[in-house]
C-alpha cells in the first residue's frame, strides 16, 4: 500500500502482508463444459476476449493459435481440448485467462464465474473426489461455505504435460535478407510467356512486366510534398538513402479516391537511368506467367480516345474469367508532371547527400530490416528469407511420383532441364489437404545448393520487416521451434507472420534421400 494511517513504516509492512495474504486466499472461478474450476489469483495476469488468431502448424492440437496481445506474441489454448471435451463455438462469455508462469499464455473457458476467497478448510484433496478430468492437472477442491463442488487447475501441471518444449532454448537462424525482387525471385522468361508481378486496385487486377519491378514495399508513414505536384502524386519517401516519388494509381487511372493506409503496398518500378516511381496499389497478389496468346492488345476503339494510355494490354486468364489490365510504365511516367516530379526527387537527394555526415548509422538501419518472400496456407500467412528463394512457378498439371517418398513428398517436375523435387507445403506442416487450384504456386528453396520445390496457395508479397518485430516463436514443439522459431508480429498492421526455416525443412534425412532419388530420375521425367 502506498499511503500509512500514521506514517509509521511497520504498520505500512503490514499492511502489504495483509494484502498478499488476501491474493495467495483469492481464485479466479471459470467453467469448462459445465464444470467449474478455480486458479489461485497469483498467476492470472488479465483476462480477455478471444482475440483473432494466427494458426500455428507443428504444435500441439490443444494450441488454438497465436494471438498479439499489445505487441506481445501469446499462444492461446483450448481447455476443452486438453481435458478431452468436444469443442464448440465461442460465444459472447467465452474468455481467455492470461497465465503467467514465465512465458505468458492464454487459457480459453467458457465463463467467468467469480473472484472468490478461500479459506484453507475449504481445500480438500483430488482424492477426496471422482473428478472428471485427469486428476493429475488437478492440485486440489474447493468444497463448503455453499460452494459448488470446485476444482483447482494446475496449469503448470497443464503447460508441462501438453508443451514440453514451451521453455526449451533452441536456437534459430537469422533470416538473410536485402537482395532485389528481381535478383532471387525473377526467372528466365520464356520467349512464348510474359511475367508479370498483378496487383489489385479498386477491387480490379493489373500487373507490371517483372523486369520493370524492382522491390515490393510498404506505405511509409510519413512522406515529403512536392510543391505544386499533379493530384496523382502522394510525394516522396525515402528508399535505401535515395528519394522515391510516390504516385497513387488510382488517380491515373480515374478511379474513386481512397485513404492512403498501412495494408496497401507500393510497387518500384524502374523508368531507366537509375529512376524509379512507386506505384501505390491497394494489394500486391502473385507473380504471373502468361502465354503470349493469352495476351491481348488495348481494343483500338479504347485506345483512341487516349484516355487509357496507361495501359498496354490485356492477359484472358482462366478461359477469360479473369482479365489483368497490363500497364504500360514507359508510357504511364513519360508525362512532363512526373518527370518534373522525377526531377525535384534529385535535387532533394542532392541537398542531402552535401548535409549528409553519418553515412554508417544509415548503412545500420537498413541492416535493421529483413527481406522475406510472404505466402498463404489457409488463412495464415508464412514467411521465408528472399535470399532463400530462387524462383516462383505455377503448379504443373501432372508431377512424376516418386516410389516409397515420404506422404509429404509430391514428386518431382521437370524445371527447364533440371529434375526439381517438390513437397506438398500443406503436408509437411501437417495441414490438411486442399484440391489443386490456379492460384496455388511452386516456391523453389535453394539450400547449400540444392533445390527443392514446396506447393504453396498462394505468394502475396516480398515484404520488408523491421527486425525489432522479430522475436522468438512460444517454443511448443521441438519440430516447431526448429521449423517455425520466430515470428514477426506486425501490430499496426495486424498481422502476424510465421516465419519459416528453409534449411530446417530440410533438414531431416527422409528429405534429402528424396532429393538425391530424384536426381537419379532425371533421364525418365
Amino acid at each position: 500500500m502506498s499511503n500509512t494511517l500514521d506514517g509509521n513504516d511497520n504498520d505500512n509492512d503490514n499492511d502489504e502482508d495483509l494484502a498478499q495474504d488476501k491474493t495467495d486466499n483469492q481464485f479466479v472461478t471459470f467453467e469448462v463444459a459445465g464444470e467449474l474450476f478455480a486458479v489461485p489469483m497469483a498467476p492470472v495476469q488479465e483476462i480477455i476476449r478471444v482475440p483473432e488468431l494466427a494458426r500455428m502448424p507443428l504444435a500441439s492440437p490443444a494450441l488454438l493459435g497465436l494471438a498479439n496481445l499489445r505487441g506481445r506474441v501469446l499462444p492461446i489454448v483450448s481447455l476443452r481440448h486438453i481435458f478431452g471435451m468436444p469443442e464448440v463455438a465461442h460465444t459472447d462469455a467465452t474468455r481467455a485467462l492470461v497465465i503467467d508462469l514465465g512465458t505468458p499464455m492464454g487459457f480459453v473457458v467458457d465463463r467467468v464465474a467469480n473472484v472468490i476467497a478461500v479459506d484453507e478448510k475449504q481445500l480438500e484433496p483430488v482424492s477426496s473426489v471422482q473428478a472428471t478430468v485427469n486428476s493429475d492437472l488437478l492440485t486440489a477442491v474447493i468444497k463448503g461455505a455453499g460452494l459448488e463442488l470446485t476444482m483447482v487447475l494446475d496449469f503448470a501441471q497443464v503447460i508441462a504435460l501438453e508443451f514440453a518444449a514451451i521453455a526449451a532454448n533452441t536456437g534459430t537462424n537469422s533470416l538473410s535478407g536485402g537482395a532485389e525482387v528481381v535478383q532471387d525471385v525473377e526467372e528466365e522468361t520464356d520467349s512464348d510467356e510474359l511475367q508479370l508481378v498483378s496487383f489489385t486496385v479498386d477491387g480490379q487486377e493489373y500487373a507490371a512486366d517483372i523486369a520493370a519491378v524492382q522491390e515490393i514495399v510498404q506505405v511509409p508513414e510519413r512522406t515529403v510534398p512536392v510543391p505544386n505536384a499533379p493530384a496523382h502524386v502522394l510525394g516522396l519517401m525515402t528508399l535505401r538513402e535515395r528519394l522515391l516519388p510516390l504516385v497513387l494509381l488510382r488517380s491515373i487511372l480515374g478511379l474513386e479516391q481512397a485513404t492512403v493506409n498501412d495494408t496497401q503496398r507500393i510497387v518500384v518500378l524502374g523508368l531507366g537511368s537509375g529512376q524509379a516511381v512507386g506505384v501505390v496499389a491497394d494489394s500486391v497478389d502473385e507473380v504471373l506467367r502468361v502465354p503470349r496468346n493469352q495476351v491481348e492488345p488495348l481494343p483500338v476503339l479504347l485506345a483512341r480516345g487516349g484516355g487509357v494510355n496507361e495501359i498496354a494490354s490485356i492477359c484472358r486468364l482462366d478461359g477469360g474469367k479473369r482479365l489483368v489490365s497490363v500497364l504500360d510504365t514507359a508510357r504511364m511516367f513519360a508525362q512532363p508532371d512526373v518527370r518534373s516530379v522525377l526531377a525535384e526527387a534529385a535535387l532533394q537527394e542532392n541537398s542531402m547527400a552535401q548535409l549528409q555526415t553519418r553515412g554508417d548509422e544509415d548503412e545500420s538501419l537498413i541492416e535493421d530490416e529483413d527481406q522475406v518472400v510472404v505466402f498463404r496456407l489457409g488463412g495464415e500467412e508464412f514467411g521465408v528469407p528472399i535470399a532463400a528463394v530462387q524462383e516462383i512457378v505455377r503448379v504443373p498439371e501432372s508431377l512424376t511420383h516418386v516410389p516409397k517418398a515420404p506422404g509429404f513428398v509430391e514428386g518431382v517436375i521437370n524445371l527447364r532441364g533440371a529434375v526439381l523435387p517438390v513437397i506438398d507445403q500443406r503436408r509437411r506442416l501437417g495441414l490438411p489437404d486442399v484440391e489443386r487450384n490456379d492460384g496455388q504456386r511452386i516456391m523453389v528453396y535453394s539450400v547449400k545448393g540444392v533445390c527443392t520445390g514446396f506447393i504453396v496457395d498462394a505468394v502475396i508479397e516480398v515484404l520488408k520487416i523491421p527486425r525489432a518485430a522479430i522475436e522468438a516463436s512460444p517454443q511448443l514443439s521441438g519440430e516447431q521451434a526448429r521449423i517455425l522459431g520466430r515470428v514477426a508480429n506486425l501490430e499496426k498492421q495486424k498481422r502476424m507472420i510465421l516465419l519459416l526455416d528453409p534449411a530446417a525443412l530440410l533438414a531431416e534425412a527422409t528429405v534429402p534421400q528424396t532429393v538425391a532419388e530424384a536426381g537419379d530420375m532425371v533421364a525418365t521425367v
